[in-house]
């Protein structure tokens, strides 16, 4: 739970607005049918399932997002080879990098994490 305050920190302080959570994949589902978001990131693991079906909503609405796992790149499944995968333990600046990478230029942001 505090990493998840600290992202959202994060995000806070690199002006996006409107960020939401999520613990389970049905969460980030439903999250992701009602609301407008910007871009999103997605653990790779909710709860003990793959954020898989969230990423395939996301993909599916072209909502830019990246996934994030201990694992790296090789902890995602080869479908999503392109997706952007921040490697944990990562640093603040390099979360906020990757998140912005995912904006068109000078957009602000709403994000689900």
């Amino acid at each position: 739970m505090m990493i998840l305050w600290n992202i959202e920190a994060v995000l806070a302080d690199y002006g996006c607005s409107d960020i939401a959570s999520a613990a389970t994949c049905e969460q980030a589902i439903a999250l992701i049918r009602t609301r407008h978001f910007d871009m999103a990131m997605l653990d790779v693991n909710l709860d003990g399932e793959t954020s898989y079906a969230a990423a395939d909503a996301l993909a599916e609405d072209k909502v830019p997002f990246l996934f994030s796992t201990g694992y790296g790149a090789r902890g995602v499944d080869a479908r999503f080879s392109g997706t952007p995968v921040l490697q944990k333990p990562y640093l603040d600046g390099e979360l906020a990098a990757m998140l912005v990478a995912l904006l068109p230029s000078g957009a602000e942001a709403s994000a689900v994490a």
